[in-house]
């Protein structure tokens, strides 16, 4: 029976073909938010269905498939993004995109991984003995690799006390990878991740000698009952004391939970318009001010997008949240306006349901907002 790294391996170049397919024929025909959605659902069905056919007994954690609870009872979960990376997979001329699929198992933390990176014609798998680090001496000047779009807060002075440079990439795989291959000394993340963004990289790298951890240098956990890492480190050995202890200097913001990044991604996707992070079950659904505005995960990502009546939210404002079990509410002001001369902004109340790894429920209630001096005047 082929080895559970060289399945990984074999999926993973598999699904990576795929989407170079896809992608070919959708760049420059296609929206690239559009694109980058297409191939996730396509990848992870061909991942999907190769899991099922080699390995029928175990379970799946996918990005892009609902969480089934019974994966904390399984001895072995394949822990899969079809695409990491999305967004830069729908972009001309971006290679920082990849195929991550990785086994945990019970005991044994992450057992094999593949990463492939299809722009780039390579595939890293945990297996590969010529892939190995070895500690050397401490570079003059580090090079460390963050978020293109959500770099850590406290990098800019990590970066000064170590003496390194700063470098932008997309997809958690290609930035890990780019340690492996020693074309960058580190990577930093503290934007929040799920288990899939980084279980195969961490295999992978893991595998190979690199130093891997989270920013305070606790261990990394994977299939656990909400699948949220918010931080990681992934960097050469002989750096990693140097680069934990500055961290350790300058992240002084406590990570959100779980339930309030998942909150948080639908909030800002409020202003934003752009519900690709946003995890909302198929059975999701939502009320308003006791009307029901929606009843599937894929309509209210829909409406979040492209419902008129959000269309003018301007900003924002005053947000704080409050967690206890299974439940998360925001509090917050919204600026509204056709223009930025003309607001209203109202006070909003919501309510999460979160049981596992999707939002299962939202309930607003939406007020006025008074001004000072009369209760009674909404502004």
């Amino acid at each position: 029976m082929t080895s559970d790294a060289r399945l990984a391996a074999d999926i993973a170049s598999g699904a990576g073909a795929l989407l170079l397919d896809i992608r070919a024929a959708g760049l420059g025909s296609a929206d690239g938010r559009e694109l980058g959605r297409r191939g996730d659902v396509a990848a992870d069905a061909f991942i999907a269905g190769k899991l099922a056919a080699e390995r029928p007994g175990d379970s799946i954690l996918s990005e892009e498939s609902a969480d089934d609870r019974s994966r904390l009872d399984s001895d072995r979960v394949w822990i899969i993004d079809p695409l990491d990376g999305s967004k830069e997979y729908g972009l001309p001329g971006h290679s920082d995109w990849a195929v991550h699929v990785a086994l945990w198992e019970r005991g044994r933390g992450v057992t094999a991984a593949a990463v492939a990176q299809p722009a780039l014609g390579a595939v890293y798998a945990s297996d590969d003995p010529s892939r190995a680090v070895h500690a050397e001496e401490l570079p003059a000047r580090p090079r460390i690799v963050v978020s293109a779009s959500r770099p850590p807060a406290f990098i800019d002075a990590v970066a000064t006390q170590v003496g390194a440079e700063v470098q932008a990439m997309g997809s958690a795989g290609a930035k890990a990878m780019a340690v492996l291959r020693g074309d960058v000394d580190a990577y930093v993340h503290a934007g929040g991740q799920w288990e899939w963004d980084s279980a195969a990289p961490v295999g992978v790298a893991a595998a190979a000698g690199l130093h891997c951890s989270r920013i305070d240098g606790t261990p990394l956990q994977y299939n656990q009952s909400h699948p949220y890492l918010p931080d990681l480190v992934i960097c050469r050995p002989e750096l990693a004391q140097v680069l934990l202890a500055a961290i350790a200097d300058h992240a002084t913001d406590s990570a959100d939970s779980g339930r309030v990044a998942m909150a948080r991604a639908y909030i800002d996707a409020l202003v934003s318009h752009d519900a690709t992070r946003v995890r909302l079950s198929e059975t999701a659904w939502r009320v308003e001010n006791g009307q029901h505005t929606g009843d599937s995960g894929a309509f209210i990502r829909d409406e979040l997008e492209n419902g008129p009546q959000y269309q003018a939210i301007q900003a924002v404002r005053d947000l704080s949240f409050h967690e206890w079990g299974e439940n998360v509410v925001a509090r917050f002001l919204l600026d509204l306006g056709a223009a930025p001369t003309e607001v209203t902004t109202v006070r909003i109340t919501e309510h999460f349901h979160i049981p596992a790894g999707a939002i299962q429920s939202v309930m607003a209630i939406i007020e006025p907002h008074a001004t000072e001096g009369n209760a009674d005047e909404p502004r």
